[in-house]
């Protein structure tokens, strides 16, 4: 501490500003390239390093992505519905923290900062609910001609590659990652290019979560290189193309065309309330015959 009474001043503190890593099977490992970049605020401000992530860190999240989906496509959707709402209470608890990321990265002021992470915690729990409602919704019993009993039942696409969006770093990227896993799908997500903090916050959160290691998986770095490689490879069953501008998306989906991927976008609002076609969209709907009476 300076000794002001012999005429000490007082030293400035530098700030640490932490390099983040990638969120790949559970662990937090560096971008295989040693790549980053720095992350700054709409003012121009220094916030902190993110992970470039390069095609073989993609190529390694979807690899734990597809070992996590026997597992979590398994579990009922009971169990599915408390492992998210326990997620839901672990981002209650660093609130804060949340909410100092998201007014740093998209130039808010404290109260609507505040706003917004309530609003992507409640939309959590909200997705979270429909976990034991989907096939209800979404499935039928449908009437036939002849002695059969024939069911429509919803079941999870397999691996999504998700681009988040890339102006709401949060309700934004909850909106679009809830939905995906809660189904019982499992998820590769490229964050927000340029407001990557929120995303790996939440990262660290599934990390000391129950969701089991590879269920999510989350990618920093440049959505220009990452978005086409998702899109073409042959282990991905669906991609959300909600991240990545209008003039890119017809590209993604020829890519995307190699193996009859699932290619679809939100064009919500984020401040507007949820709807189940999210939901909906990285399902599967199989039909089942059976005859009657046996």
């Amino acid at each position: 501490m300076p000794d002001r009474a012999n005429g000490d001043r007082p030293q400035t503190r530098l700030g640490v500003r932490k390099t983040y890593k990638l969120f790949i099977g559970g662990a937090f490992p560096r971008s295989e390239s040693g790549r980053s970049y720095p992350v700054h605020s709409p003012g121009g401000d220094l916030l902190a390093f993110a992970a470039k992530a390069s095609r073989k860190d993609l190529r390694d999240a979807v690899v734990a992505a597809r070992g996590a989906f026997a597992g979590w496509s398994g579990a009922t959707a009971y169990n599915r519905g408390q492992v998210l709402y326990r997620v839901a209470e672990l981002m209650e608890g660093r609130a804060a923290q949340f909410a100092a990321e998201v007014k740093a990265a998209e130039g808010l002021r404290r109260g609507p900062a505040d706003a917004v992470v309530a609003a992507a915690i409640d939309r959590w729990v909200w997705y979270a609910g429909w976990s034991d409602k989907v096939a209800q919704v979404a499935g039928a019993a449908n009437p036939v001609a002849g002695p059969y009993f024939n069911f429509s039942v919803p079941e999870p696409t397999g691996v999504v590659a998700v681009l988040a969006p890339a102006e709401s770093s949060l309700l934004g990227l909850v909106s679009v990652l809830a939905p995906a896993i809660v189904t019982g799908n499992t998820a590769v997500v490229v964050a927000s290019e340029h407001r990557p903090l929120p995303s790996v916050t939440l990262a660290e959160v599934l990390a000391t979560s129950d969701v089991p290691p590879g269920v999510v998986n989350v990618l920093t770095g440049i959505r220009a290189e990452l978005a086409p490689v998702a899109a073409a490879h042959m282990d991905v069953n669906a991609l959300d193309v909600t991240g990545a501008p209008l003039g890119e998306r017809g590209a993604l989906q020829v890519a995307a065309a190699c193996n009859l991927k699932r290619v679809y976008a939100d064009h919500e609002r984020w401040d507007e309330p949820p709807g189940t076609r999210r939901l909906l969209s990285p399902l599967e709907i199989k039909t089942v015959w059976h005859p009657a009476g046996i």
